[in-house]
């Protein structure tokens, strides 16, 4: 289980989490969210935090854009420059970077096109930009709105196998009622199974082996 934070806080408990667990692996990262609210210091903060933590983290993420919950110009263009540097920093750590990016997918596989190791977490953007992240050679992350959207019904047809990962973005995108839990990736397991009609234990096993290149566990 890959679990990721997404600021400094979030982050924190990441860590301890993974550390009680030897099961959970942590990323440590950025909302784009968390942009419009961290000043410069803060993000230093967070960018020193993750160095710190090299040694036990297994990629830097999420991070990226979300243009969904920001309309305002002048912050996408500060997403985009802290995006740039979470980027680099991936490059510089050696480690994949774990992508958040809605409704500016296609802006933020332009931006990573140059790295080797991306993961594009919790993906809803075209099926044309979603075959272009494939051809490069990254990871397509499909979540439990699988479960209820024909939109990521689609995606999860059309995704070649050996480039999805599997997630349930908890606590949110439950495909049940109320708060999701990790337990419900069976719910989308079952679902991508049924869609692309094969067994529910052929999708574990290649998702499990997928995940396991993409992190190096």
């Amino acid at each position: 289980m890959i679990n990721s934070g997404v600021d400094h806080d979030t982050n924190e408990k990441t860590l301890e989490l993974a550390r009680g667990h030897a099961f959970i692996y942590p990323t440590l990262g950025l909302s784009p969210s968390y942009v419009g609210r961290a000043g410069k210091n803060d993000l230093k903060a967070l960018f020193d935090q993750i160095r710190r933590h090299v040694g036990e983290i297994k990629g830097v993420g999420e991070a990226g854009l979300d243009y969904y919950r920001c309309t305002d110009p002048a912050m996408r263009i500060r997403q985009g420059e802290v995006f740039r540097q979470a980027m680099d920093l991936a490059l510089e750590l050696n480690l994949p970077l774990i992508i958040h990016a809605r409704k500016a997918e296609q802006e933020a596989f332009e931006m990573v096109r140059s790295l080797d190791k991306v993961i594009f977490h919790c993906f809803g953007g075209s099926l044309e930009t979603m075959r272009e992240i494939v051809e490069r050679g990254f990871y397509i992350s499909l979540a439990t709105t699988v479960c209820y959207s024909d939109h990521h019904r689609t995606l999860a047809k059309h995704v070649p196998l050996e480039s999805l990962l599997i997630e349930t973005d908890s606590p949110f995108l439950s495909p049940r009622r109320g708060r999701n839990e990790p337990s419900y990736v069976l719910d989308l397991v079952r679902q991508i199974a049924r869609i692309r009609e094969v067994s529910p234990v052929q999708v574990t096993e290649i998702t499990a082996r997928n995940a396991k290149k993409a992190f190096r566990l």
